[in-house]
């Protein structure tokens, strides 16, 4: 019996919408036949085997196509915070939110009209970051796409045209949402260990490019991108194979110091890497009249009010994705976005945060009257998935938007990502982040405005892997 089959499977107990005494009565009936009283209503399957070494598991769900279940934290956020500085880190946290596969005589056409991007120069075997905005020149949905035929797409974790993909349209196309792992690995050593795994070398995959290899006997896809921003990789095949993958390289990786990842501390290395993300920078674009709804399953917050979405939308322009954009060709959104590039108003930068004004946040717990909201660690606010959005001030006037904050355990630093005018979008001025709930209890936060990305160094683009060490 191979190791990941030994460990137990979860259960999760979910109560009925039933009144106080029916649970009381069935309580009671269950005690006198010395049976259990509650049904329990979901196993999910996950993607990694169900580790039992004090591991903190997240529930969710409220919205369709989404796992309902992820691992929150493994070794402590500290530590697995520092894991793609100094050795390297498996997660498995996107995994079942994908991908949707295009595939048909007229994929391309059809993914074409959607697309910022260009696939005229899209070889098989390669990967975009692609983004596909709305009328108004929002972004709708981005993700990478994978080309893995002349003919035949494949779209990852809600990228376009998103997690729930039309069942109709009318292009001679078959689209269909596949359910597979996604498990990413990075860090320093991730190269060292995924060869230890697959047992061969890699170093022929560039950036943005994918094959095949075995791990375990098992075929998985190989793929060199991440959002940490320096070395990364991504395994993706089937979910019934997940759990033997991810369990072969965890126990493959312990001799480089793997860690495992939680999502409790997987989106501190999107803003440490420069990669603003649907579902907490910003959320995808949302008519007024589906707003009230999605603030029943986000976590909508911050200074702003919470009726502004636009100061939770962004613009390509405004997340810097525009070099990605090809007017040559129609798609939805392109005037919009052609108007923009030809006259932008706002760019993102990094905020670094004052650590005195922070420290007063906690403080304030310790002090008479209303204390200010909580600087969760390691991001904040700890909920996902969040539209949270900032006033940021300068002199006093209104220059844009902070998307939350995270501590960087590897810099020692409170970072956010803004969207700030271009006109103050200078490394090195001083800012205030009003952090906050909109008509609650204020603090205004000094910030620094800093490098973007912050994590400048060594990014995967520009590594040639072939000059690495073997180990």
């Amino acid at each position: 019996m191979r190791r990941f089959e030994k460990f137990a499977q979860l259960r999760a107990v979910a109560v009925s919408q039933i009144s106080l005494s029916e649970i009381q009565s069935k309580l009671l009936q269950a005690h006198d036949k010395g049976e259990s009283a509650v049904e329990s209503k979901f196993a999910p399957t996950l993607p990694h085997p169900f580790y039992a070494d004090h591991v903190l598991y997240h529930a969710y769900g409220l919205r369709a196509g989404l796992p309902a279940v992820r691992a929150w934290e493994f070794n402590g956020w500290r530590t697995e915070s520092l894991s793609w500085k100094t050795g390297c880190y498996i997660h498995a946290g996107l995994s079942s939110t994908g991908p949707v596969s295009i595939k048909g005589p007229d994929a391309k056409k059809y993914l074409q009209g959607l697309l910022i991007n260009s696939v005229e120069r899209f070889p098989v075997g390669s990967m975009k970051h692609a983004v596909m905005c709305n009328e108004v020149g929002l972004i709708a949905a981005h993700g990478i796409i994978e080309r893995k035929g002349e003919d035949h797409f494949e779209s990852f974790a809600g990228g376009p045209p998103g997690t729930n993909p039309p069942a109709n349209v009318p292009f001679d196309v078959e689209i269909k949402r596949l359910d597979h792992y996604l498990f990413q690995i990075a860090g320093p050593k991730s190269l060292q260990l995924l060869e230890r795994a697959t047992g061969e070398n890699l170093r022929d995959i560039r950036f943005l490019r994918f094959r095949n290899s075995r791990i375990n006997g098992i075929k998985t896809e190989v793929a060199r991108i991440g959002m940490t921003g320096n070395l990364a990789y991504e395994l993706h095949g089937p979910i019934t194979d997940g759990p033997a993958i991810y369990d072969a390289v965890y126990q493959a990786g312990k001799e480089f110091g793997i860690e495992r990842l939680g999502w409790g501390t997987y989106l501190v290395n999107h803003v440490e890497g420069g990669f603003p993300q649907h579902t907490w920078t910003f959320i995808g674009a949302v008519t007024h009249s589906q707003w009230p709804e999605v603030m029943k399953r986000w976590q909508v917050s911050g200074s702003v009010d919470a009726m502004n979405i636009r100061a939770r939308n962004r613009t390509p322009v405004e997340v810097r994705w525009h070099n990605m954009a090809k007017l040559d060709h129609d798609f939805v959104g392109r005037d919009a976005l052609a108007a923009e590039i030809a006259n932008p108003r706002r760019t993102t930068m990094t905020l670094r945060w004052n650590g005195d004004d922070v420290l007063d946040t906690y403080a304030s717990l310790f002090r008479s009257g209303e204390a200010y909201k909580p600087i969760d660690l390691p991001y904040a606010p700890q909920r996902w998935p969040m539209a949270h959005a900032d006033h940021v001030l300068k002199d006093g006037r209104q220059i844009g938007y902070s998307s939350g904050t995270i501590y960087s355990y590897g810099f020692r630093e409170f970072l956010s990502l803004g969207c700030i005018d271009l006109k103050a979008a200078e490394i090195g001025n001083e800012v205030v982040v009003q952090w906050g709930d909109h008509g609650g209890s204020i603090k205004d936060i000094r910030a620094t405005i800093a490098r973007f990305p912050y994590l400048s160094d060594g990014r995967n683009s520009d590594i040639n892997v072939a000059d690495l060490a073997a180990r």
